[in-house]
């Protein structure tokens, strides 16, 4: 009741000074009991470690007493971004714009400050920051880990496919972009031109 986090087994054998086994087995038998019993709450395995949850038919009754409308729901912008580093973790933000199409920055930012993601090293090639998702994460998503998460449909294209076909269609625009600069004004200096879209 008192960890901010699931508490894993082993840490719970270690504080209570038992075998590991024969705590699974309590919490395994507690979590059936409660359930059996109809209680208010729920003993469940999530993110690595065990955490009392409201019971679904309580969860609509204390989400009002605790959250007392003050509920803060991700945008669609943060939940596109959020799928795709759940499903392509690690990954840049470079990469997640790419699959997106549009400028993950400030996104991203609100998804580390909520603890949803978090920086998981760099890029080797690059150097960019990598993200992956948190244990938070998988605790509000109900998950024991990412195994769980859904299969994505077959025919989603691939994030290397729409990164190469970004690159290309970047690469291209920058071309006609200097090629238009060069041109603009008949002398070959650089100067404003914006390409007819």
């Amino acid at each position: 009741m008192v960890v901010d986090e699931p508490a894993a087994e082993a840490q719970l054998a270690a504080v209570l000074e038992r075998p590991r086994a024969e705590v699974a087995a309590a919490l395994r038998e507690l979590a059936a009991q409660y359930t059996a019993q109809g209680r208010g709450f729920d003993l469940r395995l999530v993110a690595g470690g065990w955490r009392f949850y409201s019971r679904e038919d309580c969860a609509e009754v204390v989400e009002r007493f605790v959250l007392d409308g003050q509920r803060a729901r991700l945008t669609q912008a943060a939940l596109e971004t959020l799928a795709v580093v759940a499903y392509r973790q690690p990954v840049s933000r470079s990469r997640v714009s790419a699959v997106r199409g549009v400028n993950c920055d400030g996104v991203m930012r609100t998804l580390v400050q909520r603890g949803l993601v978090e920086e998981t090293g760099s890029e080797p090639e690059t150097g960019a920051i990598l993200y992956r998702t948190t244990s938070y994460f998988l605790e509000r998503m109900g998950l024991r880990g990412l195994d769980e998460l859904p299969e994505l449909a077959p025919f989603l294209p691939e994030v290397d496919d729409v990164e190469a076909e970004s690159l290309e269609g970047t690469m291209i625009a920058e071309a006609v972009a200097a090629a238009a600069a060069h041109t603009a004004d008949g002398s070959g200096e650089t100067g404003r031109a914006v390409p007819d879209r």
